[in-house]
Parts: C-alpha cells; structure tokens; sequence
C-alpha cells in the first residue's frame, strides 16, 4: 500500500502540522514511521529524526520519508543535485527511501510532461529517467545497509509530558561524533531497563545517558520509574521536576512528585550525586556527563571537516555510513569506536568492496585516513578480525593516487535526438574536443535536452599493467552510460565519474560509446525565447525565464584510463 493512503502519512503531515499527540507514541502504533524531507533547504530537519527516533524505541527496523520533496526549478533537478540531502537523511536515520513524486504520464503528447509545482519529476518523460537506475542502485543499496541490525547513539533524550509535540529539545546539547534519540514516557515506563551500567530496550538498543528535559513537570509513575533506572544503575541527566501535568490523582500526584524528586535529587547544588547503583546528574555539559562515563566519541571527526555518519551493529560487526556534504574532496582521518577489526570500504554507488590496509589502532579507536571526492559518501564496515600492519596510518596505502595511463584524444563522433521535441541535429556532430554544449555556437544543440551517443576509438597497451583499469570520464554533466567494444559497462552520476573496465578493455584499439543525459532546462529555455506558435513544450508549473541560465550540459572530459 503507498504510505500517502495509509497512517503513516497521516502521522507524518498531522505531527507536522501540530495535531494533537506526540510524535513518537503515533509512530509505534503504526506498522511503518515516516518522515520527510526537501531537496534543498532544511523542511525536514525534524521529521526524520523523530521518525527514526520512534523507530529505534520500538524496535522497528524501517524507517521512510518522502524524499526529495522540492519547489519551482522544475525539471533542472538531477540526481548529484540531490545526494547530498539524501546522504544527510541517511545521518539521520532514514533507511527506507520514499522517492517523491512519480505523476503517471497519461499523455504521449504532452511533453516534457505532467508535473506539479512540488517533488522532483521521477516520471517516464523526464530525460533522465533512462538513467536513473544508477542512482536508484545507490539508494537501494544504502537502504539494505542501513536496516541491518540495530542504530547505534549513547544519549537518550526524554521529550517530556508537558504538550503534544514532534520532539523535545537537545539540552545540554549532544557534542560532535554522537549520536542520540528522542524517548518518550511509554517507553521509558513500560520498556526500559538497566544492564551493566547501561539503558536497554528489549529488542536490543542502549543509551549510555538518559536526559530530562528542563520542565517543572513529570507524572508520578514516569518518575517513579526513573527512580528504578538510577537504583539500579542508570545515569541520569536533568532537573528535578516539582508536579505533575495531569490532573490524574491530583493533588496528591503532585505532593508524591515533589517527594520523590526531593528524595532523588536532594541538594540542587550537587552536580553528582549517587543514588543506589546509578547517578543523578545536574548543571553539566554533555561533554562532561560523557567524559565522567568514560565514553569516547563515536565517530571522531574533525571539527570544521563537513562529514556527517551513521553507525548501525549487527552481531558483533560494525556498518558506518560517512558523508562528505561539500562540494570540495576532503582528506583527513576518522576515529571509529572499534577494536581490533580490519576496516573495508564498500562503495554503495558502484558496489565496490575492499580492505583499507593502513589504519591506527589507540585503545578502542580505529583511525582511518579516508579520502571522499565532492558530495562522495561511503560505508566503512568492521566484520573481520584485524590489526595495523604498519607503524603508522597513511592515506596514500588506502587511496593511492590515480596514474594516467592513456587520454582520449581523438574526436568524438556525437549524435542526438532530432525528432520535434528534442530538436537536436539531425546529423552526427564531430567533436574534436570535448566542450559544454551551452557554448556551441549552433543553437540545436546550445538549447539541446536529452541523450547524446559519444562514439569514438582508443588504443590500449594492457601488457603494461595487471592492475586494475578505470575508464575516468573527468566532468559530466548530468548522467552517462557507457559500452567498451559494444558490452555496457555501467554508469556514472556523481563523482568520481569512474568505471571499471579492467575486463572489458583489450590490447589495441577499443571503441567507446557514452550515452550521456542532461535535464530538460535548455531546451525549455529554448522554446521560451521561440515565438508561442513554435513552442512545442508545455510550461505548465514552469518558473524558467527565456533569459535564465543554461545548465552546463555534455560530456567535458578529459577522458582517461587510468589504474590505482
């Protein structure tokens, strides 16, 4: 059933828009949770956390959004536009991707179609659609990984009880390299529990750290649990409350609070104070209740570094999920909370698997030195056991530099489409370099939208290497598909444009064949500066201007083989 007819919509759009309830509690009745988010901007910012967090809570291994959800710019949305917000869903917790929207084409001879003034168009009629399977591989890919086993986060956050809500707030707010979920009094009453020092749930995940939220307010039976949690052996962080909310018992529900919590808390200017097995916190930094319990970050960072992680376990082994969210390739070195495992790289964008030789093991960090191109994300998973090899870690053991072995010089051969949509020349374009279609002087092909086939030859002397060989295509703007002597071998929408052709590549002359993809804004560009009688697109819920900017289009090269 699609989540738009059922509760899980219902519970997304209503706890957005204030409907009575807390999130969470919604989100463990319903058989799926959901969230949401935009392609650009920050819409979203709070659903998936709450969604993920109600997921986590309750044992549920899912967790959707609609995803890519936008407004105007229709049509010039591609999938490397819109990674980097589907990596920062992935951060948080979303694992389930709901790609938004898909509007059925119901007419052949409306182009480029049917769309609305919101979503990314993921229709039959947009250009790329004949390409998007290697961005649907990726999603796909990265979904697998991310419900495998159970979300690893060492804070729990209690919402409170004061008001319906989505979410409470981070106070003392959680430092870089954790991560944490929203709690609510259901869970907490009916399902928490303590072992060896830790909060557990019954399906299996932990918090180091239980937070209460700055409120004057906590039902008697919430507090009394919270009572239990410490006494045998829970940290707590928070203020103590003075009432309750409800006006259940009232107004000895409010004396049997304040007891309690003058019992828990005694003295406020106390920041530590044991009580039974456990210990009550107050007026501390996360920072400082995390260092008290001896907690090292989960992920350790760089501070200013724009990656952002996930960390999912499963039986002993450990799936992290890291994130370049710049558009600048970023080398530096990542601690991972991990001992004595062997890291391996899995690349979900090509489904590449393989070992990280050099890291640094400290204790119960494994440093990696780790290399991710503009907007790259990659999983780095510990399943084996393993130590350094070497006396100290080195980036270039684990992403050694590409060594160019031959540059495609030789012209291109290019041809697009040129029915009456399209309009591109009818007849084959010989490039003699590789240049942006926007700067071509012949407007077929200035204003062109759609697939361009580059052929051409090139001459490889394969005895030179037993390595591994890469077709690296340089800049492409927006999609390719590529065949090596006639046999597809992939495809490319994000960086690094690179392909394995190790097998497909042979001594002495090859030939090359790139379908390559752009967006459909020049050519609605192109027909806006046409006279009305010779458009032939339709503009309806289009924002483009006859003087908007053309996207950079084409295949811009240098194109290489190059090996590791």
């Amino acid at each position: 059933i699609s989540h738009k007819h059922g509760l899980t919509t219902w519970l997304e759009n209503y706890g957005h828009w204030g409907f009575p309830g807390e999130f969470l509690q919604y989100g463990g009745q319903s058989d799926e949770i959901s969230g949401e988010f935009w392609s650009e901007g920050d819409l979203g910012d709070i659903e998936n956390r709450a969604a993920s967090s109600s997921a986590h809570i309750y044992g549920k291994t899912k967790v959707s959004a609609e995803s890519f959800t936008s407004a105007g710019g229709a049509y010039g949305r591609h999938p490397a536009a819109i990674k980097r917000r589907g990596d920062w869903s992935f951060t948080e917790g979303v694992n389930s991707t709901l790609m938004h929207v898909y509007i059925q084409q119901a007419y052949e001879d409306l182009h480029p179609g049917v769309n609305a003034w919101f979503g990314t168009e993921f229709n039959r009629k947009n250009t790329w659609f004949g390409h998007m399977d290697l961005f649907t591989a990726y999603l796909k890919r990265c979904n697998f990984m991310l419900q495998q086993g159970l979300n690893v986060a060492d804070v729990a956050y209690f919402i409170g009880e004061d008001a319906p809500k989505m979410t409470g707030i981070r106070n003392p707010e959680i430092p870089a390299g954790y991560s944490y979920d929203y709690i609510n009094a259901e869970v907490i009453v009916r399902d928490l529990f303590v072992k060896d020092g830790k909060l557990m749930l019954p399906h299996g995940t932990s918090y180091r750290v239980l937070v209460l939220p700055a409120l004057e307010t906590m039902r008697p039976e919430v507090l009394t649990k919270i009572e239990q949690l410490v006494a045998e052996g829970a940290t707590v962080l928070g203020p103590p409350p003075s009432r309750s909310p409800s006006m259940k018992g009232y107004p000895e529900a409010d004396k049997q609070v304040k007891s309690l919590a003058e019992k828990l808390w005694g003295d406020l200017s106390v920041k530590q104070r044991s009580y039974g097995k456990g210990t009550l916190l107050t007026g501390m930094s996360m920072q400082e209740v995390l260092d008290l319990l001896k907690t090292i970050p989960d992920c350790r960072i760089e501070k200013g570094i724009p990656v952002r992680y996930a960390h999912r376990t499963l039986d002993g082994k450990d799936i992290y999920f890291v994130a370049n969210q710049s558009e600048q390739r970023v080398e530096t070195s990542i601690g991972f909370r991990v001992k004595n495992m062997q890291p391996e790289l899995w690349n979900a964008v090509t489904g590449e698997v393989r070992h990280l030789p050099s890291f640094d093991q400290t204790g119960e960090v494994a440093t990696i030195p780790i290399r991710l191109e503009p907007l790259e994300s990659a999983f780095l998973v510990f399943r084996k056991k393993g130590r350094p090899a070497g006396a100290s870690a080195q980036l270039a053991a684990n992403f050694p530099d590409m060594k160019i072995l031959t540059v495609v010089n030789s012209p291109w051969e290019v041809t697009f489409e040129s029915d009456a949509i399209k309009r591109g020349p009818s007849e084959t374009v010989i490039f003699d370099k590789l240049t942006d279609w926007t700067q071509s002087e012949n407007e077929q092909i200035r204003y062109y939208s759609g697939t361009a086939i580059y052929k051409t030859t090139l001459t490889v002397d394969k005895k030179l290497t037993n390595e591994k060989l890469y077709l690296d295509l340089g800049k492409v703007n927006m999609m390719a598909k590529v065949k090596i002597n006639n046999k597809y071998v992939g495809g490319v929408w994000t960086m690094p444009y690179r392909l394995d052709v190790t097998s497909q590549l042979k001594n002495g002359e090859n030939s090359i064949e790139i379908a390559l993809v752009n967006t459909w804004v020049n050519r609605i560009i192109g027909d806006l500066r046409l006279p009305p009688e010779k458009r032939i697109l339709s503009m309806s819920n289009i924002t483009w201007q006859a003087n908007s900017p053309l996207q950079p289009s084409g295949l811009l090269g240098p194109v290489s083989i190059v090996k590791m």
